[in-house]
């Protein structure tokens, strides 16, 4: 390639880069909600062996494969695993592309909700009813949502035309920091509450006999690969830019932890304030099971203007929302101009397509809240198979040689075991459960419409939407493969030190 390598400027604005891409909404307004309908302290430790079993055992591959082949999600299964596979690295970029199209949209939602705290919209003494109004009113209303969308995908999208050093570098070391603040600070009030003790005894409960409940790991196996980006191709694409000496394991461990405490501090705010604040037992029930979109924009709008000084304390948190979605947003776009820029594009033109196909393509979820639940509904597992299809890429290459050539590094920080390979060899049977016991969990709930294909919530409608992108992956292969050009291998190469 003849356009000039970008790289991150230090080591501390590729870990801000790639908390952003971990850190996002599914933090903020998944992980209170699963914590809690999951035994809490039991959860949290599931939670966290997930993380050192499956989550950052996949960022360290990730990684790897980025610096090795210097391409983006297609051009690294080209050259890592041989052409005849370009097609996963394909299947990768298109759903990170699909999820970053509704993914506007929900960032949209939480700026537009950021302005309604602003304005003081939600009252001390409003009802479910009423904030349920405000929500429907707003995402039936198209004018609304639809530039909204618009919105969050161009400011997204004029930081990656900017760059890795000048757009997401610099954008990410101010708004990482600045993320953790307010949690920090929302997470302090939110504990000065009456009654707020009882919300961290729920979230930190110490009934360890509920490890032996199955769904507890599986729930939390599932949080870990959804929430610190594990398999989405965002660190195949931060690590094109790294340096050569790049501390694989000490970077993926810090992006790891760094995801599991924005995760904390969001459970530890809204957790206590849902028991402050709550009017009865029965109300804190409904609100720990109404769901992503009830718990954040139906209940947590009713229940924040009633503390003191409430209305500030909700603008904070949907603007913590919306730093969020946009931090990872970033990665998602980045995900799609990497792979252009690998075909001959230059940033800027890619950035322009990218962000054309993101406005396009997320339109019919601006419009329509069900569709969105479809798309949120059949990409979330397509994400496991890309962690399936990345565990499949690293296991052909060598897991050891891998471990002991580009992860054990003679500057490493940290020097992996074993255990790594282990447990990238274990991926396929725990994906295999994972999504075996999903599936069959979602037959039950419909066992006379589950085959259904335009069903918003069906198994059907996620084998159909997946034999799409597989016959699209596969077909274009060839085509795929000799047009991305050659990479630039970090590891065997003498860069910037």
């Amino acid at each position: 390639m003849s356009q000039k390598k970008e790289q991150w400027g230090s080591r501390w604005g590729f870990i801000a880069a790639s908390m952003g891409m971990a850190i996002g909404t599914g933090n903020i307004w998944r992980f209170p909600r699963v914590v809690a309908s999951n035994g809490g302290g039991p959860f949290l430790i599931a939670w966290t062996i997930a993380l050192f079993v499956w989550a950052i055992p996949l960022l360290m591959g990730e990684m790897v494969m980025g610096r090795k082949t210097g391409l983006g999600t297609i051009g690294a299964f080209r050259d890592f695993v041989g052409k005849k596979f370009t097609w996963m690295g394909t299947w990768i970029a298109a759903v990170c592309l699909l999820i970053m199209a509704y993914y506007a949209v929900v960032m949209g939602w939480c700026f537009k909700y950021f302005t309604l705290a602003l304005s003081g919209a939600f009252k001390a003494g409003m009802t479910t009813a009423d904030t349920q109004v405000i929500w429907d009113t707003f995402t039936t209303s198209p004018w609304q949502t639809i530039p909204l969308h618009f919105m969050s995908i161009a400011i997204a999208g004029i930081i990656i035309y900017k760059g890795v050093n000048d757009g997401i570098e610099k954008a990410c070391k101010v708004m990482i920091p600045t993320l953790f603040v307010l949690l920090i600070g929302a997470a302090i009030r939110s504990l000065t509450l009456p009654g707020a003790l009882k919300g961290l005894e729920y979230l930190f409960n110490p009934d360890f006999s509920l490890l032996s409940n199955p769904k507890i790991w599986l729930e939390a196996f599932t949080q870990a690969a959804w929430s610190t980006g594990a398999g989405w191709g965002f660190i195949i694409t931060y690590a094109v830019y790294t340096k050569k000496k790049e501390d694989v394991a000490g970077n993926c461990m810090i992006m790891g932890f760094g995801n599991n405490v924005g995760s904390l501090l969001a459970g530890i705010t809204i957790l206590p304030a849902i028991f402050a604040l709550s009017p009865s037992q029965e109300f804190t029930s409904q609100v720990l099971s109404s769901g992503n979109t009830g718990l954040t924009f139906i209940y947590l709008a009713q229940l924040f203007p009633t503390m003191p000084a409430g209305n500030i304390i909700a603008a904070v948190f949907f603007l913590c929302m919306t730093i969020a979605a946009l931090s990872s947003l970033l990665p998602m776009i980045e995900v799609g101009v990497r792979n252009l820029m690998d075909a001959g594009f230059t940033r800027k033109k890619a950035t322009v397509a990218i962000v054309a196909f993101g406005m396009i393509v997320g339109v019919p979820s601006a419009y329509s809240v069900s569709f969105l639940d479809n798309q949120d509904w059949v990409l979330g597992i397509g994400l496991l198979v890309s962690g399936l299809f990345i565990a499949f890429a690293l296991i052909k290459y060598g897991v050891e040689n891998i471990r002991t050539k580009y992860i054990n590094t003679p500057w490493s920080d940290f020097k992996i075991g074993k255990w790594w390979s282990v447990c990238v060899k274990l991926f396929p049977v725990m994906f295999t459960i994972l999504t075996g016991w999903w599936m069959l969990k979602a037959i039950g709930w419909s066992p006379d419409s589950w085959w259904k294909p335009f069903e918003t919530f069906s198994v059907g409608t996620i084998i159909f939407q997946f034999v799409l992108y597989v016959v699209f992956a596969m077909a274009t292969n060839n085509l795929f493969s000799s047009g991305i050009g050659k990479g630039f291998d970090i590891t065997a190469t003498k860069g910037d030190e």
